[in-house]
């Protein structure tokens, strides 16, 4: 005969005001990034340089991207407070860090098409006239990093008194994150174009132009896949092999060893930045352990925001 004894989940619906911070920052870079995009493209067109116009339509696609990241912090605070979420609204932050890494992957193409198109058709470039627009594209670029980047600093100074356990992981901004890189990525493409302006005015090579767009197109497409990656294990929960999983079940039966109990199911998923919810079964020959019993082996683990405990009693012989 089994008895069960179950804890209910504690809700924890809040928008982390820090947040505002962020969200602050990636809506005024998302203006910025906008507004140089147009000069970009539209300097890239008149003066015929490939890769001044790659990193024009590269930037659009931020401008678009950071929009989006935005969004996601609007739509996030907008809804900290409703109950239909189970566990909170940060999942829309990391679903629209996905989206921007999809966009990465389609400026990245788009980069490598018109690059080849250049190096098989050629134009005359005005190199000193797009040299200097795109150093001022770089400019935009470098400013719209510090700004981020400073908003990523302070976000992740808010968490960091729950983040106990040296060397793990609990989860950083990817929206942030996604927005910094987008800018990062503008900046690269940015210093690629200069490299292939300056080539093409001092040594006669016009082939670096697009050369160039495709560096960057492979340099874009690989930070791409790394956010994809990042994004994807928190939307598909893929937390099971995080330090903090075998950590509860030995805090759990190394610390309740003398009742021989141990675990028989555990599951762990995240649910926020350094925020995770576990739910696990134990089976135990203890007939007064209880749930806040378990809870306590891993109490230290201040990450483990939500718990659902099962316990299952063994009759003894």
């Amino acid at each position: 005969m089994h008895t069960h004894d179950l804890s209910g989940w504690q809700h924890e619906h809040r928008f982390q005001g820090d947040s505002h911070a962020a969200e602050r920052s990636t809506r005024l870079v998302m203006w910025i990034t906008a507004a140089a995009m147009l000069l970009e493209i539209g300097a890239g067109w008149w003066f015929n340089s490939m890769a001044l116009l790659a990193d024009g339509w590269h930037m659009s696609s931020h401008a678009v991207a950071i929009g989006l990241s935005a969004f996601a912090y609007a739509a996030a605070r907008r809804y900290a407070g409703d109950r239909r979420f189970a566990f909170g609204t940060w999942k829309i932050e990391v679903l629209g860090g996905f989206a921007s890494a999809l966009f990465l992957l389609g400026v990245a193409a788009l980069m490598v098409v018109g690059s080849l198109e250049r190096l098989w058709a050629p134009t005359a470039i005005h190199y000193k006239e797009a040299i200097v627009v795109a150093a001022l594209g770089l400019m935009v670029n470098l400013l719209c990093a510090r700004l981020l980047g400073g908003a990523h600093q302070h976000h992740g100074h808010a968490h960091h008194d729950h983040d106990h356990a040296p060397g793990h992981d609990h989860g950083h901004d990817l929206n942030l994150r996604s927005a910094y890189l987008h800018v990062v990525a503008d900046a690269a493409t940015s210093v690629l174009a200069i490299v292939a302006l300056a080539g093409g005015w001092l040594y006669g090579w016009a082939w670096l132009d697009p050369l160039m767009g495709i560096v960057g197109a492979v340099l874009v497409a690989s930070w791409a896949r790394g956010l994809l990656i990042d994004t994807g294990k928190v939307l598909l929960d893929r937390e099971m092999d995080h330090p903090v999983v075998e950590e509860i079940r030995e805090g759990v039966e190394q610390g309740l060893a003398d009742s021989e109990t141990r675990v028989a199911d555990l599951h762990v998923w995240r649910v926020g930045q350094g925020a995770y919810a576990c739910a696990l079964s134990v089976v135990t020959h203890s007939s007064t352990l209880s749930p806040d019993d378990v809870r306590a082996t891993f109490s230290m683990h201040e990450e483990i925001r939500h718990s659902t405990i099962e316990i299952h009693r063994c009759q003894a012989g």
